[in-house]
Formats: C-alpha cells, sequence, structure tokens
C-alpha cells in the first residue's frame, strides 16, 4: 500500500510542471488527450464508488441483482456514446460549467455552478467512505482515521497535477485492478471448490436477475438516472471535451460500454463466493465481504497488491470530482467572478488551494455517511433526488434550441423539492416511504415531465433561446479562430504533452509488474499465477514505452 502510494503521489508531481506553465495543461490536459485514455478514465473513475463495497454488497446478498443493475451501466454508456458524448464536443466548449454559461447566462451559471459543487461533496464522500472501510477491514485502524489519511492522499497529488494526472493515475489505476481480480477470482473458486459449489450452495433466487427490491421497473429508471449521469456528470463532460474531434469523443464512450459490458460479471463473484463461506453477515456487515474474502484466501503478502487495487479502482473517482470541482472553482467563480484580471499561474494556485479545503469537507461529510443509513442508502438516494434534477435540463438542452434559463432552473429546483419531500418529509407527515423503484422513477421522471411541458409551451408560442442560436453560430465560428501558424503551435503543444503523458503511464505500468512479479516470488503459494500477471503487465508497459519512442524518433 505504502508503495502504491508513493508511485501515485509521484505521477501528481510529475504533471505539476505542465500545470504551472500552462491553464489548459492543468484543467484541460491540452485538449487533445488521446481517446483510449480518456476512455479508460472515464471507465474506472465511474464505476469505482459502487463496485467493491455498494454492489459488492448487494452482490453478496442478492447475487445476479448486482450483475443486471451494472448492466444498465453498459446500456446507457451506449446511449451517451450514440447521442450524447458527440454533442458535447460539438459544442465547443471544454467544461460544462463554460456551457451552462454561454447557453443560459452568468446567474444560471451561478446557480448550477453552486448546486454541483454542493452535490460534488456527497459524491465524492460516497467514494472516499468505501475506500476507508476497505482499509479500515484490512488493517484494524480505525475507520475514520483510514478515510483521513486516503483522502489526503487523492487530495495531494490531485492538486499537484491536475486533468493529467487524474487521467494518468486512472490508468495506472485500472492496471493495479485488473491485476488483483485476475488474481483473487481463482484462488477464491479454489476455497470452495469451483464454480460447480457457488451453483449448487447459493441461497434460492440467487442467480435471479431483479427482485422486490430491484424491480425491473427500478432497472429501467436507472438506465434513465446513469444516461443522465453518464453523460451529464460535470466531471465526465471534460472526458468528452478534452480530446481531438467529436468521432473520438464517442470513442470514449464506447470504451465504457465495452469494458462494462464485460468486466462486473467478473467483478461480482468474489462477494457471491463470500456468501457460500460465510451467509451470516447482516446489515451494514455485507459492506466488507469483499475484504473478508480477500483476508481469508490471499497469501498473506498479495492482500497489500488487492486491498492497492480496490482503494486505486475508488479513489479514481474522487480525484476526478475533486478535479471537476475544482475547475469550476477557480475558472467560474474566481476567475470570472471574483478575479477577472488574474493570471493562469494565480489561476491554477487558488484551484490547488481549493483542492485542499473541498478535499477536507469531504472527508467530514464521508465519516457522517454510517449516521445517514450506510453507503447504499446514501448512494441510491443521492442519485433519486439530486441526479435526474441536475443533469437532465442540460443534456435536454444539448438537443433543444426551446429551452431557457428559466426552465432548466425551475425544473431543478421542483425537481429537487418534490423528490426532497418524498424522500424525508412524507414518510413522517403521511406514513408513506416509497419503494426503491418508486423513489427512482419519480426521480428522473419528475424532471423529464417537467421539461417536456416547457418544451411543448415553446412549441406553441413558437420560441426559440437567442442564446441557444448564437452559441451555435460561435461554436461554428471557432474553428476558424486560430492562423495556420497558431492552430499548428497548439497541436505540437498537445503532441509534446500527450507523449509525455504515454510515456509517464508506460514506466508506470511497468513498475506495477515488477512490483507484482517481486510479490509473486515472495509468496507462499499460487506464484505461478501472480508472478505471470506481474509479467505480462511488464511486458505491457515495455511495449508502449517503445511504442511511444519510436514514434517520436
Amino acid at each position: 500500500m505504502g508503495v502504491f502510494a508513493l508511485l501515485i503521489f509521484g505521477i501528481g508531481l510529475t504533471f505539476t510542471r505542465m500545470g504551472n506553465k500552462n491553464g489548459q495543461a492543468f484543467f484541460e490536459a491540452g485538449g487533445e488527450t488521446p481517446w483510449w485514455i480518456n476512455g479508460l478514465s472515464l471507465f474506472i473513475s465511474y464505476f469505482s464508488a459502487g463496485t467493491f463495497v455498494v454492489w459488492g454488497s448487494i452482490a453478496y446478498k442478492f447475487g445476479l441483482v448486482a450483475n443486471a443493475i451494472q448492466t444498465t451501466m453498459a446500456i446507457s454508456g451506449f446511449l451517451v456514446m450514440l447521442f450524447i458524448a458527440g454533442a458535447w464536443k460539438r459544442t465547443g466548449v471544454a467544461t460544462a460549467a463554460e456551457y451552462v454559461g454561454k447557453r443560459f447566462g452568468a446567474n444560471e451559471k451561478q446557480f448550477y455552478t453552486y448546486l454541483t459543487l454542493l452535490l460534488s461533496l456527497f459524491t465524492t464522500a460516497a467514494v472516499l467512505y468505501p475506500v476507508g472501510k476497505m482499509v479500515h477491514v484490512a488493517s484494524g485502524m480505525s475507520l475514520n482515521m483510514c478515510i483521513s489519511i486516503i483522502g489526503l492522499i487523492i487530495v495531494l497529488y490531485t492538486a499537484a497535477g491536475g486533468l493529467w494526472a487524474v487521467l494518468v493515475t486512472d490508468v495506472v489505476q485500472f492496471v493495479i485492478l485488473t491485476a488483483a481480480v485476475l488474481i483473487v477470482i481463482p484462488i477464491s473458486f479454489n476455497e470452495i471448490g469451483g464454480i460447480e459449489m457457488l451453483i449448487k450452495k447459493a441461497p434460492e433466487g440467487f442467480f435471479t436477475p431483479v427482485n422486490s427490491e430491484y424491480t425491473l421497473g427500478f432497472m429501467l429508471a436507472f438506465i434513465v438516472y446513469q444516461t443522465f449521469y453518464i453523460g451529464g456528470n460535470w466531471s465526465y463532460v471534460q472526458r468528452y471535451t478534452s480530446v481531438g474531434n467529436e468521432r473520438q469523443s464517442k470513442k470514449v464512450a464506447g470504451i465504457f460500454t465495452a469494458l462494462y459490458l464485460v468486466c462486473p460479471v467478473i467483478w461480482m463473484i468474489p462477494p457471491m463466493i463470500y456468501r457460500i463461506i460465510n451467509p451470516n453477515l447482516h446489515g451494514l456487515e455485507s459492506e466488507d465481504a469483499y475484504m473478508m474474502l480477500i483476508q481469508k484466501v490471499m497469501p498473506a503478502g498479495l492482500i497489500g497488491l488487492v486491498l492497492a487495487g480496490m482503494v486505486s479502482a475508488t479513489s479514481s473517482k474522487a480525484n476526478t470530482t475533486i478535479n471537476m470541482a475544482a475547475t469550476v472553482f477557480a475558472q467560474d467563480i474566481y476567475h470570472h467572478l471574483l478575479r477577472p484580471g488574474a493570471s493562469d499561474r494565480e489561476v491554477i494556485w487558488i484551484a490547488r488551494l481549493f483542492t485542499l479545503a473541498f478535499g477536507a469537507a469531504t472527508i467530514g461529510v464521508a465519516m457522517w455517511i454510517p449516521s445517514a443509513g450506510g453507503i447504499v442508502e446514501v448512494v441510491l438516494s443521492t442519485a433519486s433526488i439530486a441526479g435526474g434534477a441536475l443533469f437532465a435540463p442540460l443534456l435536454w438542452s444539448l438537443f433543444s434550441r426551446r429551452q431557457t434559463g428559466l426552465s432548466v432552473v425551475t425544473t431543478s429546483v421542483v425537481s429537487l423539492l418534490l423528490n426532497l419531500y418524498l424522500k424525508t418529509i412524507n414518510p413522517f407527515l403521511t406514513g408513506v416511504k416509497l419503494n426503491r423503484t418508486l423513489e427512482t422513477v419519480c426521480g428522473m421522471g419528475i424532471p423529464v415531465l417537467l421539461l417536456a411541458i416547457f418544451e411543448i409551451w415553446y412549441i406553441l408560442k413558437k420560441s426559440r433561446s437567442d442564446k441557444a442560436l448564437q452559441m451555435e453560430m460561435n461554436a461554428g465560428r471557432k474553428v476558424h479562430t486560430h492562423s495556420g501558424h497558431g492552430i499548428e503551435q497548439i497541436h505540437f503543444a498537445a503532441r509534446e504533452q500527450n507523449a509525455f503523458g504515454i510515456k509517464v503511464i508506460a514506466v508506470s505500468v511497468m513498475i506495477v509488474g515488477a512490483g507484482i512479479v517481486a510479490l509473486g516470488l515472495s509468496a507462499a503459494s499460487y506464484i505461478l499465477e501472480v508472478v505471470t500477471v506481474g509479467a505480462v503487465i511488464l511486458i505491457g508497459g515495455l511495449a508502449m514505452l517503445m511504442a511511444i519512442t519510436r514514434k517520436r524518433v
């Protein structure tokens, strides 16, 4: 774990020199990052918060239901690839906040900025909590201490390197996670006597994709939510806008979709196996199923590797959201509202200071999660209350020239208030609590209904938004803004930055591979399996380094 932390923090420091020189390098990673890096980053930063603790807990209790839930994410990713990713690139903006300002105005931009920062506190805390929970189970340290330590590591390297540090660490973390899962699954099956025993000893209904709590209606509503979230979350919009063109932005979502079709099937096997080994976990104890299995079946020297893989994957989403929050605050609040004349260097340092402050607040919220009913309750309740209200209006506006600042803000405010009422006040007043399906349907359905009503109203009035038309005209002009020499300079700087980033990835992957080989050679058992995985990773990193070096020569 210590070696992992040093490697990740070292990556952040590596990109400090880029971020210090150039605001575009810090906030947009140059604007032309390789699509495959953005795609892997989107994938690993998305699944991490829920896979091991949230969905792992559901897999332990209900089996295949967890896989069905995650399959909805692949369907949503496919919809984003077809319709949304390219639409974001066509806008010509770098961030979602910039889009809101140009499409609706400064007041609406402030409204959504503050709302997004508030939501980000809870979503990032919902990531830090499971990280701390896993380290807590493995190490015996207090939960709050684990949350604080991991949170500090994430905040420091995100503050150091900006978006490029986030993208590169995401790819490295993907490699660590893949290695960890590939090692733990065969060992886990060996513990229970093979896949036949999982099928034979599983409780009744364990391989049914829906149940009374997570119904088909919930799955359909969750597809809508995931589409809003993958397509409209401000952290992920940067993945679509920071590539070279519209086709590449679609490829970013395409990688996400392909990986989500395959990986959840693999990820959910360990907690399902642990249900056979120990069927006696109750309440919030099921959140610990993944880590308990690892402690039981893995050789002592390899527990750190698997824990590093889980922590790295989960940490990825935290650094993505923190980077987005820092970008929004520094560029859209500090630079545009408080100090319009601030230099790039000053704005970057403000972003770093905000990262530290935001990270500290997130750690505090993460410590509060057990009091709120546990991670599953917090994640799904936040999704139903705020997901549709915040993201649906912006996504709708990508395809409509009619929506105005009045319509989208009204939709967000009314949806938030109604869903908060249904979740927190209505059960006390009437004694009626919505089940998971109705809660999710209301969370997605209310904003969509309101937007449809506004759309029909504007059609009847034959009204179109002047700002939408102006934005389309400006996006068309932007292509011709730079001279040939200026455009070549921009492309050259982006290529230099990309080459440097890929070299860092290659060297980091080689270090990870070599470390896994060393762990395998020192392990008391399963030496061949571990060394093989490590060797493949080491060779892959070397091949990547040689390829980028030849390309540069």
